[in-house]
């Protein structure tokens, strides 16, 4: 792998990460249209690396809301009145929200990981995400805010983020989705998407890191994770800002529309091939 394409590859998962078009089906697919082969023990050492990176642009965004959220939670804790303020009853919802992906990612591990490895697959699953998001606009009234959240409303966003383990199921995508099945507005359903997404990138970047020490890339590879880190970071962080910025009088429809165009090619792409 080079500079230029760890940067690309950089671009692409800052970008991905957050808009509702699937982060990982653009790793896998954007290799495999251009010709990329890179060694296995390049891949995942870069994967954990440039994830890390939207990791580091999503706390940077939300650190006063993510402090706010922690200090409360604390507070209410030692208070003994644990669900007593809304920052406190926030902590708990995205603890709740993360519960169900997370049980799904060990029980399912190996069907997430042969589906990585079939363009094919990754495809068809961006066609699911077309028509979850269609589905959202269609159905959700988008008449409730954050401070009108409720457990089943978390829990239910949680379950939805359990299909974005597959590749082409976007993160992002499925748990916007799932607020606004819950009638939340769009700006609060990605707002409540991006605050969960700390715990599992999170929980991933540990989850991978035992991997990523028992097969150290070469020194001469540092360089190259280094520059798509920083491009994932720099991008991630203004692709959060400009997706909020967005939703607030545009719909997802331009997302679904991307989606369908995609997966359409990918498949086409791996019938020719």
């Amino acid at each position: 792998m080079t500079i230029l394409q760890a940067i690309l590859l950089g671009i692409i998962q800052g970008l991905t990460e957050f808009l509702p078009i699937s982060s990982s089906a653009h790793l896998v697919l954007t290799p495999y249209f251009l010709g990329w082969q890179f060694p296995s023990t390049q891949v995942m050492p870069f994967d954990v690396l440039v994830q890390a990176g939207t990791l580091l642009a999503v706390i940077a965004y939300f650190w006063r809301d993510l402090w706010a959220i922690i200090r409360g939670w604390l507070a209410a804790l030692w208070q003994r009145q644990p669900f007593a303020t809304p920052q406190a009853r926030l902590g708990w919802y995205l603890i709740l929200a993360t519960i169900p992906a997370s049980l799904a990612g060990v029980l399912i591990k190996d069907q997430v990981e042969a589906a990585f490895l079939s363009p094919r697959a990754t495809s068809f699953f961006l066609l699911l995400t077309a028509a979850i998001l269609l589905l959202a606009e269609r159905l959700g009234k988008r008449n409730r805010s954050l401070t009108d959240m409720g457990w089943l409303d978390a829990l239910l966003i949680g379950l939805f983020q359990v299909i974005s383990l597959f590749p082409g199921v976007s993160r992002s995508g499925s748990t916007i989705a799932g607020g606004l099945f819950r009638n939340l507005d769009r700006p609060t359903a990605a707002r409540f998407s991006f605050l969960m997404s700390v715990p599992v990138m999170i929980g991933a970047s540990l989850f991978s890191l035992k991997d990523l020490l028992d097969a150290p890339p070469a020194a001469g590879f540092l360089p190259v994770i280094l520059a798509g880190f920083i491009a994932a970071a720099v991008v991630g962080y203004f692709s959060i800002r400009w997706l909020l910025a967005f939703l607030v009088k545009r719909s997802l429809n331009w997302f679904v529309l991307y989606c369908v165009l995609l997966g359409v090619i990918g498949i086409l792409v791996t019938y020719v091939r």
